[in-house]
């Protein structure tokens, strides 16, 4: 199972601090551990961070071989002429090390005041998303596209196409049946934030299987999202999850805690349930710590080795 960690963009603008020199550090140091992967999350107003593809630019132009992601970008919002172009050229920056790790946002009044501020429709947003996927993915290929639906095209041609043939991998977010189906279908790989259990991640990722296999595709990725703090004391591993939960979404964090996979506990005890998600067949997790980056980065790294 390889390792990602996810940078806290989020965090530093909620605490006052988004200079961008301290977050490539962070990069920089999860290369120097070993991490398979460096990941970046997307929104605009909702929950206010850094824009994840000029970040990942910056981090890809310092790193040489972690491989870059978006967990998860959400291409709702953006033209995805524009989008493709810049997708490209992060490739390019990056050498191929991109994946694009998609979602189509919940439903939640700040999620639709997000929606309404960059002039896109909320209603409609899987299928716009699903579109503008299948038109970045004609316009990576480098040829002349001719495309007419929610954007009109003519002979357009892309320029410069990605550095990885036909584009990065995209990896569908989501546990809903149809989020389950799109993944297995149209996408190369599956990052759900839930559920909680690694049997509930299977069952739901056999569906996804199941869906590529009967579309004739090659079998999606499976990978997870996952939220951890470390601590000896597992109640105050859990309190310092539930204080960041509740800080990050402004819901109260046990309630956050029942739609996502968290855990906080000693060093131990969360070894074992990588262990166990890595026995259910996940093969990427992207790790979101709950503070103290630095520490977290460097103990998780000593479990790295045991997980490969």
């Amino acid at each position: 199972m390889k390792v990602g960690y996810l940078i806290p963009t989020r965090e530093a603008v909620m605490e006052g601090r988004p200079e961008v020199t301290p977050l490539l550090g962070l990069a920089c140091q999860a290369e120097t551990l070993n991490y398979d992967s460096v990941w970046v999350g997307d929104s605009l107003l909702a929950r206010p961070r850094h824009d994840p593809l000029t970040l990942l630019s910056a981090i890809a132009a310092q790193t040489q071989r972690v491989r870059l992601g978006t967990a998860v970008l959400l291409p709702a919002y953006r033209n995805p002429v524009l989008l493709a172009q810049q997708v490209a050229t992060l490739d390019q920056i990056s050498q191929g090390r991109l994946i694009l790790g998609v979602g189509i946002a919940g439903d939640r009044p700040n999620i639709r005041a997000e929606f309404t501020s960059a002039g896109v429709p909320f209603k409609g947003r899987v299928g716009r998303m699903q579109e503008g996927l299948q038109l970045c993915r004609k316009l990576w290929a480098g040829e002349a596209v001719d495309w007419t639906g929610r954007w009109s095209l003519e002979q357009a041609v892309l320029g410069p196409k990605p550095f990885r043939l036909g584009g990065p991998p995209i990896w569908g977010a989501g546990s809903h049946p149809n989020a389950l189906r799109r993944a297995g279908e149209t996408m190369e790989g599956w990052l759900p934030i839930w559920p909680a259990e690694p049997s509930g991640w299977r069952t739901q990722y056999d569906a996804v299987l199941n869906h590529a296999a009967v579309s004739g595709k090659t079998p999606t990725t499976g990978a997870i999202y996952l939220t951890t703090f470390i601590h000896e004391d597992e109640k105050i591993a859990t309190a310092a999850i539930d204080q960041f939960l509740e800080s990050y979404y402004d819901v109260p964090g046990p309630v956050m805690r029942k739609s996502q996979a968290c855990r906080g506990g000693s060093l131990e005890r969360i070894e074992d349930w990588l262990q166990e998600y890595r026995e259910a067949g996940v093969e990427h997790v992207v790790l979101r710590f709950a503070g103290d980056h630095e520490r977290h980065i460097e103990q998780v790294s000593s479990l790295i080795k045991n997980l490969v």
